[in-house]
């Protein structure tokens, strides 16, 4: 959405000073994300897409797209997370960056990608042993 180019984004040159503050696991972690959500961005949105209900992709907020695009990652890509843990994330980000009631339709959006992703593979995250 920056225009950048996906090294000036790993770079996190755009957080000036605070970069340092960030423990080098975070950083790291957080280039997983941002790559990971990029390189996937055609599956990931698709995934989005049919999950909007009385919405178009048009729609969305800037803010609220980034969080579901990355969200949407992170439930897909990210299987040794549990999903709950994921939109939980997700819903705090909304939260603290969305509008007022943002957090409830990223709840709802990812909590239905999460149902096709357990309906794929035949079990429920929570029955697991």
């Amino acid at each position: 959405m920056s225009g950048q180019s996906l090294s000036e984004l790993l770079s996190f040159e755009w957080l000036d000073e605070k970069k340092d503050a960030y423990e080098p696991e975070i950083l790291a972690f957080s280039k997983l994300l941002i790559a990971g959500t990029i390189e996937q961005i055609e599956e990931i949105d698709s995934l989005i897409q049919r999950h909007l209900e009385h919405w178009t992709f048009e729609r969305l907020r800037k803010v609220d797209l980034a969080i579901l695009r990355v969200g949407a990652y992170s439930l897909i890509y990210q299987s040794d997370i549990p999903a709950q843990i994921n939109i939980d994330e997700a819903i705090e980000i909304a939260k603290e960056y969305g509008s007022e009631d943002s957090y409830r339709f990223i709840n709802g959006v990812l909590d239905g990608i999460r149902r096709d992703r357990v309906g794929q593979k035949g079990s429920d995250d929570t029955t697991k042993k």
